[in-house]
């Protein structure tokens, strides 16, 4: 490092301290770090491997290589050399799922996220610093706006959050591109600028070109930045309010909610509105939601005591109480071994066979069940359960009682209603 003073010592300082911070009251033993090789993240390679070290944390960095450009694999060999250099492990994942329809950037980005996942889980590593910038976080305001985000969009990417059973952080979230840079050049390190961050077919760059554009008016990062604040604490409390609103109105039994209608009714549209897109994402296990007019629908049906279908969720109808379960048709396919995790949420367990899976229950396991039992849930939640099969004969079905075996969330108990303040 260099010895620098005066006001480079101090920016390095807080460069650190900002670092840091993101990890005060939950240090991981081992940490995972995404760095494609633009400056923004081998700046945040650069800084974990220092904090790392002195913290006696195991750093491990994962590239994803989409594929799609021609530079890219190029790219993953530049960050795999800088990772040998600072003597970390490093490992490129390639993604090859692209079919050549829909939205490329969502596409990648989702899958991205998965890879990445997938590879921290394999490496018992549950938390990824990901190097988003205070650059990132203006650019992200300015396209949800043009899209008529609500609050939950305009309020930015969180700098720490949960999905696909990993954390994900951003401790560098609050500064600027160019600090970063500013950092890499004293330390003399390379980075490789990505040529389509300057190609305005690019929603970001195009994003990033208007605020230059603005700056005259006195909007920049740092105004945008106040205001995502400002949204981020109503955001907040909405979260609180519906969150309590879910302890009033909402329980849970085994994997399905049961919701009081006329608790539910009680509260403000835009509570109900938050409290149901949760429940949706909830049992459906889904990183988003659904929004617009189907979402609005759902929530008529509820005011109304109707069934309904939505992201994967049936609503069971009833003038008094409504069940909310899993979609027996979104999970029909849906296999692994026992043991293994089971639609993101189950895990059953209680036999050794290999030959034998989990799956939904189904109509042909409820046909091997025999007479119905008062105790059992409905037919709609007993069809989307998790049951262990050998071939088409039916081992166990722990939500009617039938074997020996036991399936049980993977969730803490309670996760419902904390996971709404930390969604």
């Amino acid at each position: 490092m260099t010895d620098d003073t005066g006001p480079r010592a101090a920016g390095l300082a807080m460069l650190r301290h900002q670092l840091a911070s993101a990890f005060a009251y939950d240090k991981p033993t081992k940490l995972g770090v995404a760095v494609s090789g633009g400056g923004d993240s081998i700046a945040l390679l650069r800084l974990l491997a220092d904090w790392a070290q002195g913290e006696g944390v195991a750093l491990e960095v994962v590239t994803v290589n989409h594929a799609l450009r021609p530079e890219a694999a190029s790219e993953a060999r530049f960050v795999a050399q800088t990772c040998d250099a600072l003597e970390l492990k490093h490992d490129t994942l390639t993604w090859t799922d692209w079919d050549g329809h829909g939205n490329v950037q969502d596409a990648a980005r989702r899958a991205r996220y998965s890879l990445m996942a997938q590879w921290a889980k394999d490496r018992g590593i549950d938390t990824i610093a990901l190097g988003h910038t205070a650059d990132d976080q203006a650019e992200t305001f300015f396209m949800r706006l043009a899209r008529a985000s609500g609050i939950d969009g305009l309020t930015g990417m969180q700098r720490r959050r949960t999905s696909e059973g990993i954390t994900w952080v951003r401790p560098l979230l609050m500064q600027e591109r160019s600090e970063l840079r500013d950092y890499l050049r004293r330390l003399k390190q390379v980075w490789i600028d990505d040529p389509t961050n300057e190609d305005e077919t690019y929603d970001r760059v195009k994003a990033r070109k208007a605020m230059e554009q603005l700056k005259p008016l006195g909007l920049d990062m740092h105004v945008v930045g106040r205001v995502m604040d400002h949204l981020g604490q109503v955001r907040s409390a909405l979260d609180f309010a519906t969150h309590d609103h879910a302890l009033d109105c909402i329980s849970v039994e085994g994997g399905d909610l049961i919701l009081n209608r006329r608790g539910f009714m009680d509260a403000a549209p835009e509570i109900n509105r938050r409290l149901v897109a949760h429940a949706l994402r909830w049992i459906a296990s889904a990183d988003y939601g659904p929004r617009g007019v189907k979402l609005q629908e759902f929530l008529a049906a509820i005011s109304r005591g109707r069934d309904a279908t939505l992201h994967g969720v049936r609503l069971l109808g009833g003038s008094d109480t409504l069940r909310m379960t899993r979609e027996h048709s979104a999970v029909a396919g849906a296999t692994c071994g026992v043991g293994q995790v089971w639609d993101g949420r189950w895990r059953v367990q209680g036999s050794e066979n290999e030959k034998e899976i989990v799956r939904a229950l189904g109509d042909d396991g409820l046909a091997q069940l025999g007479e119905r039992q008062q105790n059992w849930p409905p037919r709609e939640s007993l069809k989307s359960s998790p049951a262990i099969f050998r071939g088409p004969i039916l081992v166990s079905a722990p939500a009617a009682s039938f074997g020996t075996a036991r399936a049980e969330l993977i969730f803490p108990s309670g996760h419902f209603y904390t996971s709404l303040l930390s969604h």
